[in-house]
């Protein structure tokens, strides 16, 4: 059955990795699926894999922008309806010392990373809260639940992500709306395949070695799936969850517990 049926959701980050999985799958459950990112080729693209599962549109703004985002939700609106589900996915890591880590990049980190949640939230929750009832998952990071050397202002960020959800979560708790974080893991992304090469080019380890040091503190020893995270994030959508609210929930084979 398919339980998201008239349901609009927008999924930030959506065009690859684990954002084209969540997108790939609220379609499967019925859901009608708004991608929004900033490469407009990228979401073309994406928008044409995806169309024979259902209705699926895109939308073209930057998540640090909070004026474009506003636009863009509107735009969504318009085109499909009010936003009921709402999946924070857009951000990336870049990694330094802390001692090395200057303004531009801790502001570039938070900004990406947290203020593209705010931005998002605060555009999505007006119609939810007058519908009475909405989803928004924030992909989070294993990194906001525990610290990682040599990334002081991605795991900051992710905290702070998460320590957002839970104090949105408990403002809107009466409102029907659930508001919940995943956690991934070291996922087998494009991402994530882009940071190997890297550090090949720059150490001279092999792929292997460098996805080995990555994984080994996942009882599991490898990589999430795209998959995995996007079966996380259906679950917190469909009927079923109404109780689980303020969670943040580790898609990261029991590395934190």
């Amino acid at each position: 059955m398919k339980g998201l049926n008239g349901k609009h959701a927008l999924v930030t980050g959506g065009s690859r990795g684990i954002g084209a999985a969540i997108s790939r799958s609220l379609l499967e459950h019925g859901a009608r699926v708004t991608i929004l990112g900033r490469n407009q080729k990228s979401l073309e693209g994406t928008k044409e894999k995806l169309q024979n599962l259902g209705e699926v549109d895109f939308v073209v703004a930057d998540v640090c922008d909070s004026d474009a985002v506003h636009q863009a939700f509107q735009q969504a609106v318009v085109r499909t309806g009010p936003v009921g589900i709402l999946i924070n996915n857009a951000g990336f890591g870049r990694s330094a010392p802390f001692l090395k880590t200057d303004a531009k990049l801790w502001r570039e980190m938070m900004t990406v990373n947290f203020d593209g949640l705010v931005h998002c939230m605060q555009a999505a929750l007006p119609d939810m809260l007058q519908a009475k009832w909405g989803r928004i998952v924030n992909v989070a990071s294993i990194a906001g639940l525990r610290g990682f050397r040599y990334v002081a202002a991605y795991c900051a960020a992710k905290h702070a992500a998460i320590g957002l959800t839970r104090s949105v979560a408990l403002e809107v708790a009466m409102s029907g709306i659930t508001v919940n974080a995943v956690c991934p893991g070291y996922t087998n992304t494009e991402m994530t395949r882009e940071a190997v090469e890297n550090i090949v080019t720059k150490t001279g380890q092999t792929a292997e070695d460098i996805i080995s040091e990555l994984v080994a503190n996942n009882p599991q020893k490898r990589l999430v799936t795209p998959e995995e995270v996007a079966n996380a994030v259906l679950w917190l959508c469909l009927p079923g969850s109404e109780a689980i609210n303020g969670q943040a929930i580790g898609v990261a084979g029991g590395e934190v517990m």
